[in-house]
């Protein structure tokens, strides 16, 4: 085997690794899963966007409730993971969400870390491209 060998078969198990963490992020989301959304994400990250003119600067765990209390699937929705980047023990993924509450769809950029060995979710930047939110009083 060579040192050519080793570094595709450890860039092909980080990818796989990362696209797992942002599949549990979505699946989490999704299905309102806030047990998902934990493994996924890091205890500390935050995220970041704006969504029909109000800005979002929070901890995670605002995601993580609001995905409890009003899930994304309400039927139509679907979600990609458009690319994935990695240099060492640092990566960002892009995904697009249509669908989400019925109508809206978002372009998400999910920065990750290796963190003790474990891919985790350290921030999440959205930007909302259409359609209109559910009304969440």
């Amino acid at each position: 085997m060579t040192t050519t060998d080793i570094r595709a078969s450890t860039v092909v198990e980080d990818y796989d690794a990362i696209c797992r963490v942002v599949r549990l992020c979505l699946e989490g989301e999704a299905a309102g899963d806030p047990a998902k959304l934990r493994e996924a994400f890091h205890e500390d990250a935050r995220m970041f966007g704006a969504l029909a003119g109000e800005r979002y600067d929070v901890p995670i765990s605002v995601l993580m409730e609001m995905s409890e209390s009003t899930p994304a699937d309400t039927g139509q929705y679907r979600a990609r993971i458009l690319s994935v980047h990695q240099t060492g023990d640092a990566a960002l993924a892009t995904v697009a969400e249509e669908g989400y509450w019925g109508s809206v769809s978002f372009v998400d950029y999910l920065s990750l870390a290796r963190i003790g060995g474990r891919w985790q979710i350290v921030n999440k930047l959205f930007a909302h491209t259409s359609g209109e939110p559910p009304d969440f009083e």
